[in-house]
């Protein structure tokens, strides 16, 4: 059974490492800063076999180059992007199977937050980058409303135990604002509760089971009737798509960061 290791990164990232219990090697996801990794692999004596890249923004890509000169390995990423040192370029429906691993990932293409962003699920694990976070989602930078809303639905579908392995340890500020637009949420009151004692002690809310998502996070209940009524009063105007509520609630926490 494969395990995700997070190794923290700049003020709020983490790089994530594939393991298989009982082996060194490792696949890498998301490398934006080769020092800590670095790090960690000689503490533990680890042997990295692949890189695994969701998309082009620096924090992601920035540390390929220094751990290729140690590690020469493959690198897989979007092929619609440029990512530094590809030599894998994936797209929706591909495979990366990663022998040492005995690893299997199918890639889902979840454009919004960039134009060519790819997601890695397999073995219960969703690798998804900015697209997904725990409690919300990433910004709009290169896509459209309709392309972020469709990659969310698409992830929504996957099973409620898969655990959802973002970028970013951002669910505290996220749920602060998922409150503000269902605060009546019961769930979504426990959540929080559990978050600040988790951030109290020290320790991360990453992973998160998608099913505990689809019950709190407002970016996956765009079709939910509570969050709708929200939206609608916040935009003052009837919403007829999905698509529309998911563009409110992005510009209605856009509007408050």
């Amino acid at each position: 059974m494969l395990t995700a290791q997070g190794i923290p990164a700049f003020e709020d990232n983490y790089i994530w490492l594939i393991r298989h219990p009982g082996r060194p090697q490792v696949a890498i996801v998301d490398p934006g800063d080769a020092e800590p990794v670095l790090a960690v692999m000689a503490a533990e004596g680890l042997e990295p076999v692949a890189i695994l890249i969701t998309h082009h923004h620096y924090d992601h890509v920035g540390g390929i180059g220094d751990l290729l000169a140690r590690y020469p390995v493959p690198v897989y990423g979007p092929a619609r992007e440029t990512i530094p040192h590809l030599s894998h370029p994936v797209a929706e429906g591909d495979e990366v199977h990663i022998g040492a691993l005995d690893a299997h990932f199918r890639v889902m293409d979840v454009p919004g937050h960039t134009s060519g962003h790819v997601a890695y699920v397999g073995h219960g694990m969703l690798f998804c980058g900015d697209v997904l976070f725990t409690g919300g989602s990433g910004r709009l930078f290169e896509g459209t409303p309709e392309q972020m809303q469709n990659s969310l639905r698409r992830i929504r579908d996957l099973p409620d135990e898969t655990q959802v392995y973002c970028a970013h340890e951002y669910t505290e500020a996220n749920l602060r604002f998922a409150r503000i637009a269902e605060p009546d949420n019961a769930a979504l009151m426990q959540r929080q509760r559990e978050t600040t004692t988790l951030r109290a002690a020290g320790r991360p809310t990453v992973p998160a089971p998608l099913g505990l998502e689809k019950a709190t996070n407002p970016f996956l209940r765009f079709d939910q009737a509570s969050l709708v009524r929200a939206a609608e009063a916040y935009a003052r105007r009837p919403l007829s798509t999905d698509a529309q509520v998911y563009a409110v609630v992005r510009n209605w926490k856009d509007s408050l960061d």
